[in-house]
């Protein structure tokens, strides 16, 4: 270290030694900070917020270079059926509520929770209570496809997809 080099004031406000904000998110710990600041800002997304009886309510909230971001809601009752995300990876959390997530497990995901997902994971989601839930979703890169799977079960479903031409 040159000992003859002194810094006064703070050295952090010297723009040219921070390293550059990213402008978007690129890994998925970035993707869940996302979330987590979105359920930070309820005033940014409630307003946003619409309930339909007969299908859930989603409305994109951004995209960005290899994303997009998701605002669900969901009444009782609702749910997305069993499917995965094709080539997408997934981020989401619940804002608001408590989703129920079956993929050969059952998991009760409540207000805050942040579950990440890889390509191909099958799963289904669904509002099994009685209040209505909010969540956000986060698709990288953006959701091209989800393809629904039948609920026979894992053996049945082997079966099925064996004899379903490709």
């Amino acid at each position: 270290m040159n000992s003859d080099l002194e810094i006064a004031g703070d050295p952090l406000a010297i723009p040219h030694l921070l390293p550059p904000a990213p402008a978007h998110p690129a890994t998925v710990a970035d993707f869940a900070g996302l979330i987590r600041e979105l359920a930070a800002d309820r005033a940014a997304w409630a307003p946003l917020v619409r309930y339909d009886p007969t299908l859930r309510w989603y409305h994109r909230l951004r995209t960005g270079p290899g994303y997009e971001v998701w605002l669900l809601s969901w009444l009782p009752g609702q749910g997305s059926g069993r499917h995965d995300h094709g080539r997408s990876f997934g981020v989401f959390g619940v804002l608001a509520g408590e989703l129920t997530e079956h993929s050969g497990t059952k998991r009760v995901l409540s207000r805050g929770t942040v579950r990440v997902f890889a390509p191909g994971y099958v799963h289904e989601v669904v509002n099994d209570g009685l209040e209505p839930v909010v969540s956000v979703h986060v698709y990288a890169p953006g959701l091209t496809e989800m393809p629904q799977h039948c609920s026979m079960g894992p053996a049945v479903e082997r079966n099925v997809a064996q004899q379903t031409p490709a």
